[in-house]
Protein backbone atom coordinates (compact mmCIF):
# COMPACT_ATOMS: atom_id res chain seq x y z
CA UNK A 1 0.00 0.00 0.00
CA UNK A 2 0.96 3.60 -1.03
CA UNK A 3 2.61 5.62 1.90
CA UNK A 4 1.98 8.87 -0.23
CA UNK A 5 -0.40 9.06 -3.34
CA UNK A 6 -0.99 12.33 -5.78
CA UNK A 7 -4.28 11.43 -8.31
CA UNK A 8 -4.61 13.80 -11.10
CA UNK A 9 -3.55 17.42 -9.28
CA UNK A 10 -3.57 20.38 -10.53
CA UNK A 11 -2.88 23.46 -8.49
CA UNK A 12 -2.28 27.44 -9.42
CA UNK A 13 0.28 30.06 -8.57
CA UNK A 14 -2.85 32.72 -8.06
CA UNK A 15 -4.35 32.68 -11.59
CA UNK A 16 -1.89 30.67 -13.47
CA UNK A 17 -2.12 27.33 -13.59
CA UNK A 18 0.98 25.39 -13.25
CA UNK A 19 0.18 22.15 -12.39
CA UNK A 20 -2.28 20.45 -14.57
CA UNK A 21 -2.35 16.22 -14.02
CA UNK A 22 0.52 14.89 -11.86
CA UNK A 23 0.27 11.53 -10.51
CA UNK A 24 2.92 9.68 -8.65
CA UNK A 25 2.96 7.24 -5.61
CA UNK A 26 5.29 6.16 -2.83
CA UNK A 27 5.62 3.33 -0.69
CA UNK A 28 7.45 2.93 3.06
CA UNK A 29 11.28 2.65 2.40
CA UNK A 30 11.25 3.44 -1.36
CA UNK A 31 13.29 6.27 -3.66
CA UNK A 32 11.09 7.84 -6.31
CA UNK A 33 13.01 10.24 -8.95
CA UNK A 34 10.96 13.29 -9.60
CA UNK A 35 12.33 14.24 -13.07
CA UNK A 36 11.92 16.54 -15.85
CA UNK A 37 13.58 19.53 -17.68
CA UNK A 38 13.38 22.82 -16.24
CA UNK A 39 10.27 25.10 -15.43
CA UNK A 40 8.03 21.19 -15.98
CA UNK A 41 6.54 21.27 -12.16
CA UNK A 42 8.55 19.85 -10.40
CA UNK A 43 8.81 22.23 -7.88
CA UNK A 44 5.59 23.32 -7.93
CA UNK A 45 4.61 19.71 -7.46
CA UNK A 46 6.72 19.32 -4.17
CA UNK A 47 5.15 22.71 -2.79
CA UNK A 48 2.09 21.14 -3.50
CA UNK A 49 2.94 18.27 -1.46
CA UNK A 50 3.99 20.07 1.47
CA UNK A 51 1.01 22.48 1.29
CA UNK A 52 2.77 25.78 -0.16
CA UNK A 53 0.33 25.94 -2.35
CA UNK A 54 -3.26 24.81 -2.51
CA UNK A 55 -4.47 21.49 -4.30
CA UNK A 56 -6.95 22.59 -7.10
CA UNK A 57 -8.02 19.58 -8.21
CA UNK A 58 -7.04 15.80 -7.22
CA UNK A 59 -6.24 14.12 -4.30
CA UNK A 60 -3.02 14.14 -2.26
CA UNK A 61 -3.01 11.10 0.55
CA UNK A 62 -0.39 10.04 3.46
CA UNK A 63 -1.21 7.33 4.69
CA UNK A 64 -4.87 7.46 4.54
CA UNK A 65 -4.84 11.27 5.20
CA UNK A 66 -6.48 13.73 2.55
CA UNK A 67 -3.62 16.34 2.44
CA UNK A 68 -6.41 18.81 0.50
CA UNK A 69 -7.23 21.19 3.41
CA UNK A 70 -4.49 20.91 5.58
CA UNK A 71 -2.33 23.80 6.14
CA UNK A 72 1.12 22.80 6.08
CA UNK A 73 2.19 22.67 9.55
CA UNK A 74 -0.06 19.98 9.85
CA UNK A 75 1.32 17.99 6.61
CA UNK A 76 5.23 18.60 8.33
CA UNK A 77 3.42 17.14 11.47
CA UNK A 78 2.40 14.14 9.80
CA UNK A 79 5.56 12.81 8.96
CA UNK A 80 6.66 15.36 5.41
CA UNK A 81 9.95 16.55 5.66
CA UNK A 82 11.24 19.16 3.21
CA UNK A 83 15.30 20.02 2.05
CA UNK A 84 14.43 23.07 0.50
CA UNK A 85 16.11 24.19 -3.00
CA UNK A 86 18.80 26.89 -2.15
CA UNK A 87 18.87 25.40 1.77
CA UNK A 88 17.73 28.64 3.81
CA UNK A 89 19.21 27.70 7.14
CA UNK A 90 18.77 29.82 9.81
CA UNK A 91 22.00 32.05 9.02
CA UNK A 92 22.20 33.74 12.58
CA UNK A 93 21.71 30.50 14.19
CA UNK A 94 24.72 28.11 14.89
CA UNK A 95 24.99 24.36 13.12
CA UNK A 96 23.29 23.25 16.76
CA UNK A 97 20.60 25.66 16.70
CA UNK A 98 18.92 25.16 13.39
CA UNK A 99 19.14 21.24 13.99
CA UNK A 100 17.63 21.57 17.72
CA UNK A 101 14.71 24.59 16.44
CA UNK A 102 13.51 21.40 14.05
CA UNK A 103 13.64 18.67 16.35
CA UNK A 104 11.31 16.23 17.20
CA UNK A 105 11.69 12.75 19.22
CA UNK A 106 12.59 10.17 17.36
CA UNK A 107 15.31 7.78 15.64
CA UNK A 108 17.10 11.04 14.10
CA UNK A 109 18.96 13.37 16.78
CA UNK A 110 22.37 15.33 16.96
CA UNK A 111 24.49 12.03 17.48
CA UNK A 112 22.69 10.31 14.67
CA UNK A 113 22.69 13.58 12.70
CA UNK A 114 26.21 14.06 12.82
CA UNK A 115 27.23 10.17 12.05
CA UNK A 116 26.00 10.82 8.91
CA UNK A 117 27.71 14.03 8.42
CA UNK A 118 30.61 13.91 10.81
CA UNK A 119 31.24 17.63 9.28
CA UNK A 120 28.29 19.12 10.75
CA UNK A 121 29.80 17.64 14.51
CA UNK A 122 32.89 19.93 13.66
CA UNK A 123 30.95 22.76 13.07
CA UNK A 124 28.21 22.54 15.94
CA UNK A 125 29.15 25.95 17.48
CA UNK A 126 29.90 27.68 14.02
CA UNK A 127 26.95 30.03 12.43
CA UNK A 128 25.13 28.35 9.71
CA UNK A 129 25.88 31.79 7.41
CA UNK A 130 30.26 31.00 7.82
CA UNK A 131 29.23 27.22 6.41
CA UNK A 132 30.37 26.26 2.70
CA UNK A 133 27.36 25.99 0.50
CA UNK A 134 27.94 22.21 0.79
CA UNK A 135 27.93 22.14 4.97
CA UNK A 136 24.97 24.20 4.77
CA UNK A 137 23.07 21.50 2.48
CA UNK A 138 24.21 19.00 4.49
CA UNK A 139 23.03 21.26 7.53
CA UNK A 140 19.79 21.59 5.91
CA UNK A 141 19.73 17.31 5.36
CA UNK A 142 19.98 16.87 9.22
CA UNK A 143 17.48 19.42 9.86
CA UNK A 144 14.87 17.77 7.90
CA UNK A 145 15.61 14.89 8.99
CA UNK A 146 15.70 16.37 12.90
CA UNK A 147 11.93 16.36 12.35
CA UNK A 148 11.88 12.53 12.26
CA UNK A 149 9.95 12.67 8.96
CA UNK A 150 8.30 9.29 7.22
CA UNK A 151 8.94 11.20 4.05
CA UNK A 152 11.63 13.51 3.01
CA UNK A 153 11.50 15.05 -0.09
CA UNK A 154 14.97 16.91 -1.50
CA UNK A 155 14.54 19.55 -4.09
CA UNK A 156 18.14 20.19 -6.15
CA UNK A 157 20.18 19.20 -2.82
CA UNK A 158 23.51 18.69 -4.96
CA UNK A 159 22.61 21.69 -7.04
CA UNK A 160 25.99 24.05 -7.73
CA UNK A 161 27.71 21.88 -5.39
CA UNK A 162 31.97 20.92 -5.62
CA UNK A 163 31.84 17.14 -7.04
CA UNK A 164 33.27 15.94 -3.85
CA UNK A 165 30.44 17.52 -2.15
CA UNK A 166 27.85 16.32 -4.09
CA UNK A 167 29.63 12.71 -3.66
CA UNK A 168 28.93 13.26 -0.05
CA UNK A 169 25.58 13.91 -0.71
CA UNK A 170 24.64 11.13 -2.55
CA UNK A 171 26.47 8.42 -0.12
CA UNK A 172 24.65 10.08 2.53
CA UNK A 173 21.20 9.46 0.28
CA UNK A 174 22.79 6.02 -0.18
CA UNK A 175 23.10 5.23 3.41
CA UNK A 176 19.70 6.74 4.42
CA UNK A 177 18.20 4.04 1.97
CA UNK A 178 19.86 0.91 3.41
CA UNK A 179 19.56 1.75 7.16
CA UNK A 180 16.59 3.17 7.16
CA UNK A 181 13.12 2.88 6.46
CA UNK A 182 12.56 6.75 5.25
CA UNK A 183 10.58 7.30 2.06
CA UNK A 184 12.59 9.56 -0.28
CA UNK A 185 11.16 11.74 -3.24
CA UNK A 186 13.92 13.25 -4.85
CA UNK A 187 14.43 15.71 -7.30
CA UNK A 188 17.72 16.17 -9.08
CA UNK A 189 19.30 16.41 -12.70
CA UNK A 190 21.98 13.60 -12.52
CA UNK A 191 20.59 11.06 -13.78
CA UNK A 192 23.59 8.77 -13.63
CA UNK A 193 23.00 9.67 -9.21
CA UNK A 194 19.65 9.20 -9.11
CA UNK A 195 19.47 5.60 -11.12
CA UNK A 196 22.21 4.56 -8.46
CA UNK A 197 19.88 5.56 -5.72
CA UNK A 198 15.96 5.27 -7.04
CA UNK A 199 13.72 2.53 -7.27
CA UNK A 200 11.01 4.26 -9.36
CA UNK A 201 10.80 7.63 -11.61
CA UNK A 202 7.74 9.96 -12.49
CA UNK A 203 9.04 12.62 -14.99
CA UNK A 204 6.85 15.75 -15.91
CA UNK A 205 5.97 17.70 -18.64
CA UNK A 206 4.54 20.42 -18.44
CA UNK A 207 2.76 20.14 -15.10
CA UNK A 208 1.83 16.56 -16.23
CA UNK A 209 2.81 13.20 -15.36
CA UNK A 210 4.17 11.94 -18.74
CA UNK A 211 6.04 8.91 -17.68
CA UNK A 212 6.28 6.65 -14.66
CA UNK A 213 7.94 2.80 -13.68
CA UNK A 214 10.82 1.12 -12.28
CA UNK A 215 13.99 3.76 -13.35
CA UNK A 216 16.14 1.07 -14.58
CA UNK A 217 13.19 0.78 -17.36
CA UNK A 218 13.97 3.92 -18.22
CA UNK A 219 14.92 3.77 -22.24
CA UNK A 220 17.06 6.28 -24.03
CA UNK A 221 14.32 7.22 -26.28
CA UNK A 222 12.24 8.51 -22.88
CA UNK A 223 15.22 10.19 -22.09
CA UNK A 224 15.81 12.05 -25.13
CA UNK A 225 12.29 12.97 -25.32
CA UNK A 226 11.41 14.24 -22.11
CA UNK A 227 14.80 14.76 -20.20
CA UNK A 228 17.07 15.72 -23.11
CA UNK A 229 18.13 19.42 -23.30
Amino acid sequence: MSLLTMTHVASWYGSTQALFDVSLSLNAGEVVALMGRNGMGKSTTIKTICKMLPVGAGDIVLDGHKLNSLPSFKVARLGVGLVPEGRRCFPNLTVEENLSAASRAGEWNFVTVAKLFPRLEERRRQMANTLSGGEQQMLAIGRALMTNPRILILDEATEGLAPLVRQEIWSALHTLKETSNLSLLVVDKSLKELKGVADTAVILERGSTVWSGGIDTLDDQTVKQYLGV
